[in-house]
């Protein structure tokens, strides 16, 4: 079920994220997040941009999503960029699409005009999840992270709502 993140959320949501931290370059952050820090991050986003969870039956969350400013100059006040990540338990059960769509959806409604992702080269699953939403392939930058001791390239998908 999806539900709109709480603060109480952020343990979950921190082992999650932590995972692909240690894991993958899925993201390009390289120490493990804290439960405050994750805290600080949901409160100071949840307020103003859609933050989003997916809870089982159970109550455990198994993905989580939400938009944030692109950039900071005014200019670009109607551009959001998308995060998604699902526990690695329940990869490929369609929750990450699920997610998406209703950002998608929510970020329509608070008539936001376009949504953008900042994909790592070689994350072949958010490849095609960005594409089957409807995103298209605009910039290929090269080597602009290190992660693992190696440079990486990162590719930005648009969605125009």
């Amino acid at each position: 079920m999806i539900k709109k993140v709480l603060v109480s959320d952020a343990e979950q949501i921190a082992n999650i994220y932590n995972h692909y931290i240690r894991e993958s370059v899925a993201t390009f952050d390289t120490q493990e997040w804290t439960v405050e820090k994750m805290s600080e991050r949901i409160e100071a986003l949840s307020c103003s941009y859609p933050y989003l969870v997916y809870k089982t039956t159970e109550g455990y969350i198994a993905g989580f999503c939400y938009a944030h400013p692109w950039k900071e100059k005014d200019a670009y006040s109607r551009t959001l960029e998308t995060t998604v990540y699902v526990a690695p338990e329940y990869t490929g059960q369609g929750i990450g699409k699920k997610l998406m769509q209703e950002l998608i959806n929510i970020c329509r409604e608070k008539k936001f005009m376009t949504l953008i992702a900042c994909i790592t080269e070689g994350n072949n699953s958010s490849f095609i999840l960005h594409e089957k939403l409807g995103f298209e392939r605009v910039s290929h930058f090269k080597k602009v992270g290190m992660k693992f001791g190696k440079y990486l390239d990162v590719i930005d998908y648009e969605l125009i709502l």
